[in-house]
C-alpha cells in the first residue's frame, strides 16, 4: 500500500539536497526530512504492542483509532514511537494551554532535529467584543497579546507550508479562523544571491507584507535599511537576516542574532513570509473592499427600512473607517471580521483554519479525548450568539458571523486519520473507533490501586482513623467532596482535631493552588480536600490514599469517567488505595471498580511473569513557583556580580551591552516556555533601560 508520505512533494536538487526551502519560483515544495526520535529509553511493558497496533491501523487506512492507556503508562512516548514509524506530519490536540505546553516540551525533547511547534491562544488576557442590549453597553475588544506565543503561532503556520517533518501541539484555538494559506503563499517573497534589487520596490513589498520600518531597533516584524544592507527580523523567527548589496545586486545573505549581532549562517536564498496572519495581495483587498461596501450599503438600507436609524449610522461609520484603513495600509483593527468578503467566501462557508495548513495525509492525536472533543463541539454556539447581537445592533456586518470557529462536523471532515488518546474514552470514541490499543502496564510496575467500599454512616470518623494511619507512614491523603462548603468545613474539622489539612476549589487562585500542591508534597500538611481533583498539576507520588465521599451520588463528579480518573491519582504510589464511602453501589461505581480490578489483574500477572517489583514514582518537587524563585535568586546573583565590577552601569555603552545580553536570555527563556523566568528578566531589562536605581 502506498504510504501517505509519498503524497508529499519531494524536492530534488543535487546542490542543496532534500532539505530545501519551499516556494522556490512560486511552486509549493516541501522540505522532506525524516522524524528521528531521541530517547534514552525504549518501549516497555505493553507500549510496543500498542505502537504496532496503531501503526498497522494507520497503514490499513483506519480513520478512527483509540489509544486507551492508564495514567503513568507512557502514552506520550507511544505517540512519539508512532510518529517515528509513520513519518507523517502530526497534530496533537489538547484541551488546555498547560497540558499543551507539557506535551510540547516532551515532543521537543523527543524530536530535537525536527519542527515541533506550539499553537495556542495568543492572549494572556482576552475580553471579546460584545454588546449588552439591556444596559446599552458596548464592550470593546481588549487583549493582552503574548508576543512569544504569537511568534510561535506564526512559526507553526509557516513551518507547515514548507516542510513535512512537523509536529504541532495545539489547543482548540486551531479551529478558529485564520488567513487562507493560499493568500499567504501569494504574499511570500524570495530573496536570492545574484538577484536584482530595486530599493523602492523591495521596501514597498515589505510594507505590503506588514513589516514595519525601524532604523533604530530591529525587533520582531520590523526591518531597517542602511547603505548597502537590508536587515529583516521575521515575525515568526527569533533570528534576523541581513541582505548585503553590491549596487543593485544581492551579493550575500546571512542569518544573525538581532540582539548580539553575532553571525549564524550564510545561505544562497530564503523565503520571507508575511509579518501578520491576515495579509493578502492588494488586488484581493481591492476586490474585497467592493464586497464590503456592497454589504455595508445593504445593511444600512435594511436598518433604515426597519426604523433602526442609530444602528444604520453606526454600521456606516464603523465600516467606512475600516475600509479607509484597508485602502491606505492594507490592514485594519478587527480585519478578521471581514475575512469572508476579503477571501470571497460564500455566506455560511467555513473559514480557513490551522488544519488547512497541513500537508495531505497528516495524522491527529486527540489527547484527553473525553474532554477535548466536547470542548471542540461547544465552541461554535457561544461565538455565534455573541456576534449575532453585534450584527443586530449595527456593530458588525452579517459577514462577521463567518469569522468563527469550526462546527464539529466541519472539524471532523477536515481531519483525516485520527487517534483518540485517553484513560477513559467517551461514548463517541468507543462508537467510532475501528481499533483500540490498550496500555495498562506501567514502566515502574505500579498497579492500579486497591478499592474498598465502606458505608457512608460514620464516614468522617472512619476517615479520621485512616488518615492517622497514613500520617504514621509519612503518606498524603486526598479527599473529594461534592460541595465547596463541605470541603471547607471538613478541613476545619480535621484541623481542630490535630490533623494538618487544606482545601482546594475553584475560588483558589492559580498561584495559591500551586503553592498548596507543593506544600502537600513537602509534608507541610497531610490532607488535601477538594471537589474536582482531576485538573492538571495533581501528579502527586506521595499520595497513598484517596477517599471519595458520597461516591454513590449521581452527577458529573461521580460518573464512571470521573471516578476512574480520580482513582488513577493513587496509582503513583506503591501503597496506593482508594476508599469509596457510599450507601449503595451505583452503576458508575460498579463500572469504575470493574475497570480498575481488570487492569490490576493484568498488571499483577505481567509483574509476576517478568519478575517486576513495583516502585513508587520518584518526582522532584518542582513547580512554576520554585522555578521563579530560583530565577529571582539567579537574577539577584547577577546583580551582585554586576555591582562587583562585571559591568559599569554608569557607562551607557556598558549598560546597553548588558541589556542586549539580558534580552537574549529573556527570549531564550520565552522560547522554552519558561515565561516566569522571562518575566523576571524582562523587568530587569526595563529597569536598566530606565536607569532606575536598586
Amino acid at each position: 500500500m502506498t504510504s501517505k508520505s509519498d503524497e508529499f512533494v519531494d524536492v530534488v536538487d543535487e546542490k542543496w539536497g532534500a532539505d530545501v526551502v519551499s516556494n522556490v519560483h512560486g511552486e509549493v515544495q516541501y522540505r522532506k526530512k525524516p522524524f528521528i526520535l531521541h530517547s534514552e529509553f525504549d518501549s516497555s511493558g505493553d507500549q510496543g504492542q500498542a505502537v504496532d497496533s496503531l501503526v498497522n491501523g494507520l497503514s490499513e487506512g483506519k480513520r478512527y483509532q483509540t489509544l486507551k492507556g492508564v495514567t503513568g503508562s507512557g502514552k506520550t512516548f507511544t505517540m512519539a514511537k508512532v510518529i517515528e514509524r509513520i513519518q507523517r506530519p502530526v497534530l496533537v490536540l489538547s484541551h488546555n494551554k498547560t497540558l499543551a505546553a507539557q506535551l510540547y516540551r516532551e515532543f521537543k525533547s523527543f524530536f530535537p532535529e525536527n519542527s515541533v511547534e506550539y499553537f495556542v491562544s495568543t492572549y494572556d488576557y482576552y475580553q471579546p467584543e460584545a454588546y449588552v442590549p439591556g444596559k446599552d453597553l458596548y464592550i470593546e475588544k481588549t487583549v493582552d497579546i503574548n508576543d512569544e506565543i504569537d511568534r510561535m503561532r506564526m512559526s507553526a503556520s509557516f513551518s507547515l507550508m514548507e516542510r513535512t517533518d512537523v509536529i504541532v501541539v495545539a489547543t482548540v484555538s486551531c479551529i478558529f479562523s485564520l488567513a487562507n494559506p493560499v493568500s499567504l503563499r501569494d504574499m511570500t517573497h524570495l530573496y536570492q544571491v545574484g538577484m536584482k534589487f530595486d530599493y523602492r520596490t523591495e521596501l514597498e513589498q515589505l510594507v505590503r507584507m506588514q513589516y514595519e520600518r525601524n532604523d533604530f531597533s530591529l525587533t520582531r516584524g520590523s526591518f531597517r535599511f542602511h547603505g548597502d544592507s537590508l536587515e529583516i527580523c521575521p515575525s515568526y523567527l527569533t533570528n534576523a537576516v541581513r541582505i548585503t548589496l553590491d549596487w543593485d545586486t544581492v551579493s550575500s545573505i546571512e542569518w544573525f542574532d538581532p540582539v548580539s549581532g553575532e553571525k549564524q549562517d550564510s545561505v544562497e536564498f530564503f523565503t520571507l513570509y508575511p509579518g501578520k496572519q491576515f495579509v493578502m495581495p492588494q488586488e484581493q483587498i481591492n476586490a474585497g473592499i467592493k464586497r464590503i461596501e456592497a454589504e455595508k450599503d445593504e445593511q444600512y438600507e435594511h436598518f433604515m427600512a426597519t426604523g433602526k436609524i442609530l444602528e444604520a449610522e453606526r454600521i456606516k461609520t464603523r465600516v467606512e473607517y475600516d475600509i479607509e484603513m484597508l485602502r491606505e495600509i492594507g490592514y485594519c483593527s478587527g480585519i478578521e471580521n471581514y475575512s469572508r468578503p476579503l477571501s470571497n467566501r460564500k455566506p455560511g462557508e467555513r473559514p480557513a483554519v490551522l488544519l488547512d495548513y497541513f500537508p495531505p495525509g497528516f495524522v491527529t492525536f486527540i489527547d484527553e479525548s473525553h474532554v477535548t472533543l466536547s470542548q471542540v463541539g461547544a465552541m461554535y454556539e457561544g461565538d455565534h450568539n455573541r456576534k449575532a447581537t453585534l450584527v443586530d445592533y449595527g456593530f458588525r456586518l452579517p459577514s462577521a458571523l463567518d469569522n468563527r470557529p469550526l462546527k464539529f462536523d466541519e472539524f471532523s471532515s477536515i481531519l483525516g486519520q485520527r487517534i483518540f488518546v485517553s484513560a477513559t474514552p467517551g461514548k463517541m470514541e468507543k462508537s467510532l473507533s475501528q481499533n483500540t490499543a490498550v496500555q495498562v502496564i506501567r514502566p515502574t510496575g505500579l498497579l492500579d490501586p486497591a478499592i474498598t467500599v465502606k458505608p457512608s454512616e460514620g464516614q468522617i470518623e472512619d476517615l479520621f482513623g485512616e488518615i492517622r494511619s497514613c500520617m504514621v507512614h509519612n503518606e498524603r491523603v486526598l479527599v473529594t467532596t461534592l460541595t465547596k462548603k463541605m470541603a471547607e468545613e471538613l478541613s476545619d474539622f480535621f484541623i481542630s482535631h490535630g490533623i494538618k489539612a487544606r482545601y482546594l476549589h475553584s475560588e483558589i487562585e492559580t498561584i495559591e493552588r500551586v503553592e498548596i500542591l507543593k506544600a502537600l508534597r513537602q509534608g507541610e500538611f497531610d490532607v488535601l480536600i477538594g471537589i474536582n481533583l482531576l485538573r492538571e498539576g495533581l501528579d502527586l507520588p506521595e499520595v497513598a490514599l484517596i477517599a471519595i465521599l458520597d461516591a454513590d451520588k449521581i452527577g458529573f463528579l461521580r460518573s464512571a469517567t470521573s471516578l476512574i480518573q480520580t482513582i488513577g491519582r493513587a496509582a503513583r504510589n506503591v501503597n496506593g488505595r482508594v476508599i469509596m464511602y457510599a450507601d449503595r453501589e451505583s452503576d458508575a461505581m460498579k463500572e469504575a471498580i470493574d475497570e480498575t480490578l481488570s487492569r490490576r489483574a493484568i498488571q499483577m500477572k505481567y509483574n509476576e511473569e517478568h519478575n517486576i517489583t513495583p516502585t513508587s514514582i520518584k518526582k522532584a518537587i518542582e513547580d512554576i513557583l520554585s522555578t521563579e524563585r530560583k530565577d529571582v535568586e539567579e537574577n539577584e546573583k547577577m546583580d551582585i556580580k554586576l555591582r562587583s565590577g562585571g559591568y559599569n552601569l554608569l557607562d551607557p555603552s556598558s549598560r546597553r551591552k548588558l541589556v542586549k545580553e539580558l534580552e537574549k536570555e529573556m527570549r531564550d527563556a520565552a522560547q522554552n516556555l519558561e515565561f516566569e523566568r522571562a518575566a523576571v528578566l524582562r523587568d530587569e531589562v526595563e529597569r536598566l533601560k530606565k536607569g532606575q536605581p536598586e
